[in-house]
């Protein structure tokens, strides 16, 4: 004898729950606690972001809390390193560093940067703290004055003016993105 379709769903249906009316299925575990497929897939990305930074998380040179920072790339013009050691050309975006691990502020400063040369800004300020009174003195201080030396989007940077944060703060120069690079070159073009 044949079954009917209602029949043979109604068997197959036999030990299953109703979901609630609202629709919703409960979670299971702990609510805003992450599931171990949700923490294998963020340490993932975490390990492809760690891969596409460049920057450092080895030793590097340190420097004192009141060293001065002050780096630029050749072909810097001595006028425009002037103006930004002066601090003389408009603050574009500002990073805070502080109560960062090395780690963080490491992603905070690459990202940071990626993101300012993608936004067409050319001056911003980083305020990574003297690091004075720290267990390791300076410790951040010193890393970002090897961080950015070593990327490439940045053409040169100085220790802040005082009112800007002195020796707790850096300038960066950055370099223009492609897009405003083309544009220089057709406005100039236009005049010869």
């Amino acid at each position: 004898m044949k079954k009917s379709d209602d029949e043979l769903f109604a068997e197959e249906m036999a030990g299953v729950t109703p979901l609630p009316a609202d629709g919703r299925a409960a979670p299971k575990g702990k609510p805003g606690e992450p599931t171990p497929a949700q923490l294998a897939r963020r340490r993932a990305a975490e390990a492809k972001a760690d891969d596409l930074n460049p920057l450092t998380l080895g030793e590097v040179r340190p420097v004192a809390p009141f060293d001065e920072l002050a780096w630029k790339q050749d072909g810097v013009q001595e006028g425009v390193y002037r103006k930004l050691r002066l601090g003389r050309y408009p603050l574009q975006a500002t990073l805070d560093l502080h109560r960062m691990t090395v780690r963080e502020a490491r992603d905070a400063l690459y990202a940071f940067v990626l993101e300012a040369v993608a936004l067409d800004l050319r001056t911003v300020l980083i305020t990574h703290g003297r690091g004075d009174r720290s267990a390791t003195p300076a410790r951040i201080k010193s890393y970002v004055a090897r961080w950015l030396q070593d990327l490439p989007e940045v053409l040169a940077f100085h220790s802040a003016q005082r009112q800007h944060g002195g020796y707790g703060a850096s300038y960066a120069l950055l370099r223009k993105s492609p897009e405003k690079r083309m544009d220089n070159r057709e406005r100039f073009a236009r005049r010869n």
